[in-house]
């Protein structure tokens, strides 16, 4: 990182954090035993529903997103317990790997990296394996830029009433629409280093009233992750275990940001963010590798002869830009740009800029200034009137 230069982070995440939230957590930390923070982690639970969009409670964890996905499953099966997972790039196998270490029945669903699910095939599934208890998808895949088709998924799956269904939100809570208890997903999580404009270390988790009931039954072990435990504490505005309490104070204010904005158009900027990127890639003549993109990440395939690791770093290095590279076998295949949270149209300027700079520096054949220019004439470009409030 160059200190002389001015730093973007545009990353799949975390994401940029904004100044205010950075003041925020920068005060002198207060107990969380006391009424003042009650009155932080009252206001915090409201706000969290509205986002989720959701009757039920949130709960906060002091974990990572991946906290919250072994809460997901230590909370709602048993040993033993069938459940289909989604299989379609790191997150997804992450899942996977999560469930069998906790003794589950998984059965795979792989999905190509770059695909979303099959809706034909992952019925055929669903309706081979009636007793499966649980399915685990990603809205949106990471590693790979893919929104898979949540609410069609979850249509098939709310009439078993002996199924759940497991949605990874991390990187699309906050930036698409995912109505939690209209599209009946059981159980949601989401984290705080994408659209909640936060470092990591904080993950957030929604049950539905089934996934309740299933939580009555479930016998995999659990201590530190109890749902049950962590929503009685809720309820009287504390935790269980002392919280991130920082985080926490920075997370009030991220969702101060996200409430003034609104809902409608926090969506709406982040799909033209993302609309953005896609055509300024496309311009300087690189290809998508998700066939059905998500909102919060573009995943780019790397130019015939460039390792798609060099490009990252070389912005990172030269331009003081951070995307980042592929996972596993799309390692130096792809790169991965990040329009999420505290982002704006100028952001996907700058990003493009420093990506153009960069594939001149290795010789890429496209012309200069075109996906700059595809990006500022986009159809529906303007300022983000609440990224400049103080």
């Amino acid at each position: 990182m160059l200190t002389s230069q001015k730093y973007y982070l545009m990353a799949p995440g975390p994401s940029m954090i904004p100044e205010r939230i950075l003041l925020e957590m920068a005060k002198p930390i207060i107990h969380h035993r006391t009424k003042a923070f009650e009155a932080v982690l009252e206001k915090v639970r409201g706000q969290l529903k509205s986002v989720f969009q959701t009757k039920n409670e949130v709960l906060l964890l002091a974990s990572t997103g991946s906290g919250a996905m072994e809460a997901s499953i230590v909370n709602c099966f048993s040993p033993g317990d069938k459940v289909i997972a989604v299989r379609s790039g790191k997150f997804g196998e992450r899942w996977a790997e999560q469930a069998k270490v906790f003794g589950l029945n998984v059965i795979p669903f792989d999905v190509q990296w770059g695909d979303a699910v099959d809706l034909n095939k992952f019925e055929l599934l669903l309706n081979a394996h009636g007793d499966a208890k649980g399915i685990l998808c990603q809205a949106c895949e990471t590693s790979t830029g893919v929104f898979h088709p949540i609410e069609t998924m979850a249509k098939l799956i709310k009439k078993r009433s002996e199924t759940l269904f497991l949605v990874d939100a991390i990187t699309a809570m906050g930036i698409t629409s995912l109505p939690t208890d209209e599209w009946g997903l059981d159980v949601v999580i989401s984290g705080s280093q994408k659209a909640f404009m936060l470092p990591p270390g904080l993950a957030m988790i929604s049950f539905s009233e089934k996934a309740w009931k299933f939580n009555q039954t479930a016998k995999l072990p659990r201590y530190y992750f109890d749902a049950k435990s962590t929503l009685d504490m809720a309820k009287k505005n504390q935790t269980p275990f002392t919280p991130a309490i920082s985080l926490i104070h920075g997370l009030a204010i991220a969702l101060e940001m996200i409430e003034t904005e609104t809902l409608p158009k926090l969506f709406a900027r982040h799909k033209r963010l993302a609309q953005a990127t896609r055509e300024a890639v496309q311009a300087v003549n690189l290809e998508l590798l998700a066939k059905s993109p998500s909102d919060s990440i573009t995943a780019v395939v790397a130019p015939h002869g460039i390792d798609g690791e060099k490009v990252f770093s070389h912005m990172q290095n030269k331009y003081n830009v951070t995307i980042i590279g592929g996972q596993d076998h799309l390692k130096s295949k792809i790169f991965r740009l990040g329009h999420m949270g505290y982002c704006g149209d100028f952001d996907i300027l700058a990003m493009m800029g420093a990506l153009e700079m960069t594939l001149k520096d290795f010789g890429h054949k496209f012309e200069m200034g075109k996906g700059v220019a595809a990006a500022y004439d986009h159809d529906s470009w303007q300022n983000i009137a609440f990224l400049e409030q103080a």
